[in-house]
């Protein structure tokens, strides 16, 4: 692993080297910012994704929290699969003014997110995923067709290959030539996997194929990493999909995948205990919510939801909503206590850091706004529904009082990254019985232990 990790280092080096006479061009102008990005930077990497150099241009500076001195463009690497439309941010720097760096902070594990059409994302993605005009355009096709010639001459080998082994095998065990079939049939299959040419025979690939031909599942709260796992053929890798319980459950997740290290690593880990915090007069979280159409699925994990439009703002930085899910129990606990269910509220702001509301539900009456979620739950796993004429509206989510604690932690499923603002509302909600019996079906149990708190502060409304 040490080459690879030394190329990327040398990589992002010379990207960052590149960037300090960039050509940049807006991608977009809104009230207060500037998003620009470097053409001259796009380019393919190893794994045929599309690699770009990016930034937003503020008006006014912003307070960094960490070296408590203000900067006024953030400049990020990042990485785009044009296929499926996902995005991750590779490395971060910050910028006092034009050519004055702050700080810089490489990614340890970046973050798959999907692009959504019509937001900010989505202008990015569009322009570095655009076809390169004139002859670069024509070279590329031609490059894309002569590897599509090359694969199906190895697969017509492999056939013949694999056809010639199983007339020689048929004819050792049947003496009657008439017995031999002029095709393989059912029972000529058996010895497949005894020869190695089977692997790359046309069942794999076409089974490969069917699920290209599905709609990307985009888990928003799992960050990607199933999303990759889900488009893959599951016999053709080694790894296990983590899970909630057994020999896939929480205290296996470090060992399952290496970007998975830091669920077993990790000093700021979520969820934990809230207790002993400091009782603070907190600045109140600034909820824009609004009624929006919604997309839910079940991802094999916990029924989530994607909403557009509404934001957070704490501390001068905004935050937006870009879906919710639910715990059964509570993942996290309150000087000990443990809820019947929790909402966990994703939001994104647009430098790619992450904050997460946490509203507690308890047993009581039955809540409107899960109830629509229960009535256009999808009768099949990773697909999604859309009502077409329906809104909700996030903000009935939300207690009426909006008191808070907030810690660091970290994302509660994997990669488990770090670096996670989480604010868990003091006031629960109520969920019916009958609206917990039905999610209770679905999932017993889909939480992860609690992790140790590492003498970590914690902040509470008073």
């Amino acid at each position: 692993m040490f080459p690879v990790r030394r190329l990327m280092a040398v990589g992002l080096m010379a990207l960052t080297s590149v960037s300090a006479s960039a050509a940049w061009q807006a991608v977009s102008s809104e009230p207060g910012k500037r998003i620009e990005i470097d053409r001259a930077s796009v380019r393919k990497d190893d794994s045929g994704k599309t690699v770009a150099l990016g930034r937003i241009v503020l008006e006014k500076p912003i307070v960094d929290a960490k070296t408590s001195s203000p900067y006024r463009i953030v400049q990020a690497l990042n990485r785009y699969d044009c296929t499926v439309r996902t995005f991750s941010t590779l490395k971060r720097s910050y910028f006092k003014e034009e050519g004055e760096l702050l700080r810089e902070e490489d990614i340890r594990t970046p973050i798959e997110m999907p692009v959504r059409t019509g937001m900010l994302d989505d202008k990015l993605l569009r322009n570095v995923c655009r076809p390169k005009p004139g002859q670069d355009a024509t070279l590329a096709a031609s490059h894309t067709a002569d590897k599509v010639n090359d694969a199906a001459g190895e697969l017509r080998k492999a056939n013949e290959a694999l056809i010639q082994k199983e007339l020689k095998h048929a004819s050792m065990q049947t003496p009657a030539p008439e017995k031999t079939p002029p095709e393989p049939k059912a029972k000529t299959n058996a010895p497949v996997e005894q020869h190695p040419a089977a692997k790359e025979a046309p069942p794999p690939v076409t089974t490969h194929a069917v699920k290209k031909s599905r709609p990307p599942v985009r888990s928003f709260a799992r960050h990607m990493p199933e999303v990759e796992e889900a488009h893959a053929p599951v016999a053709a890798h080694g790894h296990a999909h983590w899970g909630y319980e057994g020999e896939n459950g929480p205290e296996q997740w470090g060992r399952m995948k290496p970007e998975y290290a830091t669920c077993l690593n990790g000093k700021r880990q979520s969820p934990i205990d809230i207790r002993d915090g400091f009782r603070v007069d907190l600045e109140p979280i600034q909820f824009t919510y609004r009624p929006s159409q919604f997309r839910i699925i079940d991802n094999g994990h916990t029924i989530q939801v994607a909403v557009s439009g509404n934001r957070i703002s704490l501390l001068g930085n905004s935050y937006e909503l870009v879906q919710f899910h639910f715990h059964r129990p509570s993942e996290e606990r309150v000087n000990g206590r443990t809820f019947d269910m929790v909402a966990h509220l994703v939001h994104k702001a647009e430098d790619g850091r992450l904050a997460v509301v946490a509203v507690l539900l308890e047993k009581g009456n039955e809540h409107p706004l899960i109830q629509t979620l229960w009535n256009n739950l999808p009768l099949e796993k990773n697909d999604y529904v859309t009502p077409p004429d329906l809104v909700i509206d996030p903000t009935q989510l939300l207690p009426q009082e909006r008191g808070y604690y907030t810690y660091m932690g970290s994302l509660t499923t994997p990669p488990c990254t770090e670096g996670v603002l989480w604010l868990v509302m003091k006031q629960p909600q109520q969920i019916s019985p009958e609206q917990l019996s039905i999610f209770s079906r679905l999932y017993r149990d889909n939480v992860r232990p609690i992790q140790p708190q590492f003498s970590r502060m914690i902040k509470e409304s008073r």
